[in-house]
C-alpha cells in the first residue's frame, strides 16, 4: 500500500497528535481537533485507508460506550541516518519516533559523499530488510555542517570537504523510493530534543552543538527556526577576537577554533608538550596523540591542566551565549554533544558567564542544562525531521 500523506491540516494534526503523544482515544482526538463526529470519522477512515492510522484497542471508559484508541499505523517506519565527522549511525524508528534498531560504523567524510551515502543507503536497507518491510516511510539525514534544505544539499563546509552541493536527499530518495530531508546536525538536535528531550517542556530554547563543529538549533513558539536562507544558528565562525587561532574556515578566531574538539585537543598537546599534565603527556606516550576523549577524562579525573582547558573553552562559549540569550530570550538552554566526564566543569564555567553578564530579564528564570538524549537527540530528530514533511497537509 502506497503512504500518501494527510490531505488537509485536520488530518495532518491528527497524525501530528498521536506522533507526539502516542494513542488516543477517538472521542479525544475529536474533541482536540474540534471536528463533528461525521467529519472526524471521516477523517480517520480516510487515514486509515492510506494505512497510516490503526485501532489500538479500547479505551478507559468515561462512562457509557467506550471509545476505541487510534494510533500511528505499524508499518509507518521512518528512517534516521547521522553523519559525524568520524561515524556514521542509521536508525529505524515508529510513527511516534521511538528507536527500533540502529546501527552504526566509523566512517572518513573525506572519502567523499558518494561512498558515505551510499552506505548510509546499504545499513538503511539492511535494518528494513530485518524488519520485513518493503520500503520506508521516510528518512530524515543530519550533516555537519550548513545545508541547503530546499535543495537538500550541504553548502561549503570544513566538516565537509568535497560535499558542496551534492544532491544528498535526491540520492538517498532514488535509491529508496520515499522521501527524504535533509538538515544541519544542530537543528536536527534541536528538533530531537524538542519531540523526546528536555526541550519537549518548552517553546522557545537554544539548543547548542558542542563537538568536532560547533552549531545552535533555534526552536521558537514551538517551531524550528531555520532563516531565510536556512542559516539561522551558524555560530561556529563567528569571530570572537581578530588574533586568535586560525580557523579551519580558513578565517582566525573563530568560536570553533576556540570551542571546537580540534581546539581542545590542539590545546592539550601544547600542554602535554610543555609539561603542564603528567596525565595528557602519559597519554600521548601511549596513543600517540591525544582526542578530545582523552581530556576529558583527564579533567574528570582532576588533571588541573585538562580542566583548565575545559574552562577555557566553555567560558568563551559562554560569551557567545550572552548574546544569544539576550537576543532570543529562551526559557532554556540545553546544550549537547560534550565529551562525557566534562559536564560539571563545563556548565559552572558557561552558567557563570552568563549569568552574570546576561541581564535578569534574560535568565533569572533560565536554565542551561546538558542534554539527556546523548546521541539519540540526532536520531530522533532526524526522524522527527522526515516525518513534518511526510505528515504535513498536501
Amino acid at each position: 500500500m502506497t503512504l500518501i500523506g494527510p490531505e488537509n491540516p485536520d488530518q495532518a494534526r491528527l497524525l501530528r497528535l498521536l506522533r507526539d503523544d502516542g494513542p488516543r482515544s477517538r472521542v479525544e482526538l475529536a474533541d482536540a481537533l474540534g471536528l463533528n463526529r461525521t467529519r472526524f470519522i471521516a477523517e480517520v477512515d480516510r487515514l486509515t485507508a492510506q494505512g497510516l492510522v490503526e485501532t489500538a484497542g479500547p479505551a478507559a471508559s468515561r462512562g457509557g460506550r467506550r471509545s476505541s484508541l487510534l494510533r500511528i499505523a505499524g508499518q509507518v517506519r521512518f528512517g534516521a541516518v547521522t553523519v559525524r565527522a568520524g561515524q556514521l549511525d542509521v536508525a529505524l524508528t515508529d510513527g511516534e519516533l521511538a528507536v527500533l534498531s540502529r546501527l552504526g560504523e566509523p566512517v572518513d567524510v573525506r572519502s567523499g559523499p558518494e561512498a558515505v551515502v551510499g552506505r548510509a543507503v546499504d545499513l538503511l536497507g539492511k535494518l528494513r530488510a530485518e524488519a520485513g518491510l518493503s520500503r520506508l516511510t521516510g528518512v530524515g539525514v543530519a550533516l555537519p555542517g550548513p545545508v541547503a534544505v530546499r535543495e537538500g544539499a550541504p553548502l561549503p563546509a570544513p566538516a565537509l570537504p568535497g560535499w558542496h552541493h551534492f544532491p544528498v536527499r535526491d540520492a538517498i530518495a532514488a535509491e529508496l523510493g520515499c522521501p527524504v530531508q535533509v538538515d544541519n546536525d544542530a537543528n536536527v538536535m534541536a528538533l530531537g530534543e524538542l519531540h523526546a528531550g528536555t526541550g519537549r517542556a518548552f517553546d522557545d530554547f537554544l539548543y547548542v552543538k558542542l563537538g568536532s563543529a560547533i552549531g545552535c538549533g533555534l526552536v521558537l513558539g514551538g517551531t524550528l527556526y531555520r532563516g531565510a536562507t536556512s542559516g539561522a544558528g551558524d555560530i561556529a565562525h563567528l569571530r570572537l577576537t581578530d588574533d586568535g587561532p586560525l580557523c579551519d574556515c580558513g578565517n582566525s578566531g573563530c568560536v570553533e577554533a576556540y570551542c571546537g574538539d580540534g581546539a581542545l585537543t590542539r590545546e592539550a598537546l601544547a600542554a602535554a608538550h610543555g609539561g603542564r599534565s603528567t596525565a595528557l603527556a602519559d597519554r600521548l606516550a601511549e596513543a600517540g596523540t591525544l582526542t578530545a576523549a582523552d581530556v576529558a577524562r583527564a579533567a574528570a579525573a582532576g588533571d588541573p591542566a585538562a580542566q583548565t582547558l575545559v574552562r577555557d573553552g566553555a567560558r568563551r562559549l559562554g560569551q557567545v551565549l550572552v548574546g544569544l540569550v539576550s537576543f532570543f530570550n529562551p526559557a532554556i538552554v540545553i546544550i549537547g554533544g560534550a565529551a562525557p566526564g566534562i559536564g560539571p566543569v563545563l556548565l559552572a564555567e558557561i552558567r557563570g558567564v552568563v549569568y552574570r553578564r546576561s541581564t535578569p530579564l534574560a535568565t533569572g528564570s533560565m536554565p542551561i542544562v546538558l542534554s539527556d538524549l546523548d546521541d539519540r537527540a540526532a536520531l530522533v530528530g532526524a526522524a522527527r525531521l522526515i516525518s513534518d514533511q511526510v505528515f504535513a497537509a498536501r
